[in-house]
Order: structure tokens, then C-alpha cells, then sequence
């Protein structure tokens, strides 16, 4: 992404009063309970809310549609926002997992323009052919062609960029971050909420996804960790064809799981494939550390060989190995009932302060994985389960933490999934061979010794830093010697940094939102 620019606060207003117009219009601001608000707040909803147009949609409907109106941006924030059930509630969070960034395709002759600037050759000298777009969405849009090759013509997909939509999400995202500050500085629970970092986390899964060479490399090492797993595939990158601005992947001549009837005209098993997407999920997450975070049927496919195949590589998800421990045990602990081994591991992993008792926190573990071993197992659910452990971790002063909301929100689309191809499927039995086999694997005696042999190998590799460490504390103290009595100077750039913190404390800030109700207004009686 670009580097933040500077635009005024008003552009910023526009755009946000904009925004709070279609909110107001589609309904969405009836989902705000105005009770904990101030008198001046609730007067501005109040007010808002005369905007709002008969609607006897669900608010999930909503809001999904309000987002969508807005464009590319404010799509990405609400799917973004799905991964944040600590922000925006479970219920709401779930709900948003179904909203789609299905947008009408951008001409031809643009997507081959586009094709043309970022590999820097006229298209047909790069495909003997190139079709229109057969998939569109917010960010780009995919292209069938055709290459020649030595044994003939292959076909390829071709994700294209869609044009000028970097300035576009650089701009909402701009007047996104100047909303979160406002709201920290007005609210507490914002504040606790840490808005202006999720903004920045948002911010930052942006530019990744406008850059589809880290696209095309989240697939090649995908790839690389599944190349020996049977039932389980990526698409090849061609890296010739490959840009900033473009991506090629091998076609997939396959069935996505959302054609549930051609599933079944093929003759696959589908509670089989059903128990193939659960354990290809697990496996990648806690043998790899790295997994494909946006599985819905639209970007899984069954290739004519019976393989399960992800395309789609825009949204990733990373564990490290405290994580994936967290995750194997945790799991294991609720299949065979160890409630105390579960509620340990958090402890050890850090996840739960150690002023909390071991006891007690076991004790509300229990209470959630008790009914479980009561109920029928197509009825269990592996994500609700992990929904409601979040929610008493946080009882305990857990700190949210980003990539376990991504897994989990992973696991409930996954999970959604396999209960499409099997309604009856047992979550906790499929689960449980891919999870013992991690835990034999790395907490058993091989899984000792090849750490005892990566703790040695760090260990020498330490030691060989030594001299050029205590060589750098010398010069340290040399310098810090020299220095005494002088203060301490600032950089330019921390200066310049200073007046820009004292700047956004200026008074014009604190009015800024009742410019947007004052905007509001005038939309009201000039509409």
C-alpha cells in the first residue's frame, strides 16, 4: 500500500458521511444500542436514523448490503471485521463470514492494458489466447487463456488487478484510520478495543492482497507443503506470466463444493471429501503453521482425479509452534476429556496471566466441554466450541490475539463446509487421527530430540555472536561516555513526529463528528 497520505479532514468527512448516509438508509444503524451512548450521541443516531427506509431484511442483510453498496474498501473492512468476533460480536461475525465481493467486471481492453503494463509485452505474444472474465470480485477479476507449450496448448487463469482500485482503498482506508481515532478519543471500549491497530492490521492485509506476487508466493509454498498429500492440491504458478498487477496459475478443470448436485451426478463420496476438507484445514494449520483462511466452496474445487483443489490465495493464515501446540492440545484435551491438560496449556503457552488459578480455569473449561460428550455427533461443533473457549479466556484477562481469531474463523467456514457435503459428519472423530498424529509427532520422543538438536543448533549460533555483541556494547558505552551531561538530542524525524501527535490533539478533531451529523442533516432535507 501506498504511504499514508495526507488529506485533509474534511475529505475525510465527506467520505464517512457518505458511508453513515447508507448505513442510516439500509437499516444498519437500528442494530446500535443507544443506552450506553451520551445524550449528544443518542440525539445523532436519533437524527441519523430518519434516513433509515422501510426495511424487513435481517440485519446481517443489512449490513452486508450496506457494505457492499459502498465499494471495494468498505467490502473489505466487513470482511475483515468477520475475523474480529471480540469487535464486532459472534453472531455478527458469523453473519458477515457470507458477504460477498462479487462486482461487475471492468472492460476488456482494460484488463489486457493492465496485462500489457505489467509484463511489458503486447498479450498475444505472452497468450495465444485471453477470454473475457469468467469471475469478478473487489479486487480483481480472472481471466481464462491459452499458452502454447511444447506438447500444445494449456489452458491458464489469469487474476488481473482491477484498474485505479489501489487509490481507491488508499483513500477510504486513510478517512477509516482518521474514524478510529476519533472513536478512541471519545470512547473507552474503543480504546480497549485498540480500533486505530485494527485499522492497521486491516491496512496491512490490503497491501498484501494488491500485490499478487505475495499471492503467487502463498501458493507456491502452500504447494511445496502439501506436494506429498494425496487427496490435496495447489494450482502450479507460472512466474513468467506473474507481476505486481498479474497473477497466472495452472486452469483447475474441476467441480467447486458448491455445486453440491454435480458432486453428486460425478458419483464422489461426499462424506469422504467432506472429512478430507476438515483434515486438510487441520493439517495445514498444525504440521505447516500456514493455511488457506478464506476455504468457502466457492474457492475449493474436486478435480477430475477426486483431489480436493484451493485457488485463491489472497487471505493466508500463519501459527507459530507455541500455536499450534495451543491448538493440538487443546483439541486432544476436549476428544479424550482432559480437562486439566487443556486448561494447562494456556498457562504454559503464556495465553492466561499465572495470577489466574489452574483450578479455576479448568473447572470453566469443563463446563464447556461436558455437554459435548453428551450430544450426538453431528451436533457437536468444533468452532462453536472454540468460540465459547475464547469467550471465557477472556474472562481470565486473555489478550486478543489475531491469528487464533483468524483460525477460528477459519474453522467455522470449514467446518460449514464439511456438514454441506455431510450433515452427519463427526467433527471430533475426523478431527482426531490428524491431531494425535501431530501431538505423537512432536510431543513424543522423536519430536524431544529434534528440539533438544534445534535448541543446540541456536545455541551455537549465539555463541558465534558473542564477540560482535560485546564489541557493539563497548562502542555503546564509548559513545554514552562521551555524551554525559549533553541531554539527550532528538532525531529530526522524531521531532516532526512529536507535532504530528500534538496536531491531531488539536480542538478541530473533537468537532469532526458533529460535522458528520451536521452533513447527515442536510442530506435529510436536501434528498
Amino acid at each position: 500500500m501506498c504511504p499514508r497520505s495526507v488529506i485533509p479532514p474534511l475529505s475525510h468527512l465527506t467520505r464517512l458521511t457518505r458511508a453513515g448516509f447508507v448505513f442510516a438508509r439500509e437499516g444498519v444503524l437500528a442494530l446500535v444500542d443507544p443506552m450506553p451512548l451520551p445524550a449528544s450521541a443518542r440525539a445523532a443516531l436519533r437524527l441519523a436514523r430518519l434516513l433509515e427506509r422501510s426495511n424487513t431484511a435481517p440485519s446481517a442483510n443489512r449490513l452486508s448490503k450496506a457494505l457492499s453498496a459502498l465499494g471495494p474498501s468498505y467490502v473489505k473492512l466487513g470482511q475483515f471485521l468477520a475475523t474480529r468476533p471480540d469487535v464486532v460480536g459472534p453472531a455478527l461475525a458469523a453473519d458477515l463470514e457470507n458477504l460477498q465481493d462479487r462486482m461487475p467486471p471492468f472492460p476488456q481492453a482494460e484488463a489486457e492494458a493492465v496485462v500489457e503494463n505489467a509484463l511489458g509485452v503486447p498479450v498475444n505474444s505472452v497468450f495465444a489466447s485471453f477470454g473475457p472474465p469468467v469471475a469478478a470480485a473487489s479486487i480483481a477479476q480472472v481471466h481464462k487463456a491459452e499458452i502454447d507449450t511444447p506438447t500444445g496448448r494449456r489452458s491458464v487463469a489469469v487474476k488481473v488487478l482491477r484498474p485505479g482500485v489501489e487509490d481507491s482503498l488508499r483513500v477510504d482506508i486513510d478517512a477509516f484510520r482518521f474514524a478510529a481515532r476519533q472513536m478512541e478519543r471519545l470512547s473507552a471500549e474503543a480504546r480497549r478495543l485498540r480500533m486505530s491497530e485494527i485499522i492497521a492490521t486491516l491496512a496491512r492485509s490490503v497491501a498484501i492482497e494488491l500485490d499478487l506476487r505475495l499471492e503467487a508466493a502463498a501458493a507456491s509454498e502452500l504447494a511445496e507443503n502439501t506436494k506429498d498429500d494425496p487427496e490435496f492440491r495447489v494450482p502450479a504458478v507460472d512466474w513468467e506470466k506473474t507481476a505486481r498487477e498479474v497473477l497466472t496459475l495452472e486452469w483447475i478443470d474441476g467441480t467447486p463444493l458448491s455445486d453440491r448436485a454435480t458432486l453428486v451426478k460425478r458419483g464422489l463420496d461426499l462424506p469422504q471429501l467432506g472429512q478430507v476438507v476438515i483434515q486438510s484445514f487441520l493439517r495445514h494449520a498444525m504440521r505447516d503453521g500456514f493455511f488457506h483462511a478464506d476455504m468457502h466452496p466457492g474457492n475449493l474445487f474436486v478435480d477430475m482425479d477426486g483431489r480436493l483443489v484451493a485457488v485463491d490465495f489472497g487471505i493466508m493464515g500463519r501459527l507459530g509452534a507455541k500455536e499450534r501446540r495451543f491448538l493440538a492440545e487443546i483439541l486432544y484435551g476436549f476428544i479424550i476429556r482432559d480437562y486439566r491438560r487443556a486448561a494447562e496449556v494456556h498457562f504454559e503457552a503464556g495465553y492466561v496471566p499465572s495470577h489466574h488459578s489452574v483450578e479455576s480455569f479448568m473447572q470453566a473449561i469443563r463446563a464447556i466441554g461436558e455437554p459435548i460428550h453428551n450430544r450426538r455427533a453431528e451436533d457437536i461443533s468444533m468452532a462453536k466450541l472454540l468460540t465459547l473457549l475464547f469467550e471465557v479466556t477472556a474472562l481470565f484477562d486473555m489478550r486478543t490475539r489475531p491469528e487464533l481469531l483468524l483460525l477460528q474463523k477459519t474453522m467455522v467456514v470449514t467446518e460449514g463446509v464439511a456438514r454441506m457435503l455431510d450433515p452427519k459428519l463427526d467433527i471430533w472423530t475426523t478431527s482426531e487421527p490428524v491431531v494425535r498424529e501431530w501431538l505423537t509427532r512432536n510431543l513424543g520422543p522423536a519430536g524431544l530430540l529434534e528440539d533438544a538438536a534445534q535448541g543446540a543448533g541456536e545455541l551455537g549460533r549465539f555463541l558465534a555472536t558473542v564477540p560482535t555483541l560485546l564489541a557493539r556494547a563497548a562502542r555503546i558505552a564509548e559513545r554514552m561516555e562521551k555524551t554525559a551531561g549533553e541531554g539527550i538530542v532528538l532525531a529530526a524525524d522524531t521531532v516532526a513526529e512529536i507535532e504530528e501527535i500534538r496536531t491531531r490533539r488539536h480542538p478541530w478533531s473533537t468537532v469532526a463528528l458533529w460535522l458528520i451529523v451536521a452533513l447527515l442533516a442536510a442530506l435529510l432535507f436536501f434528498k
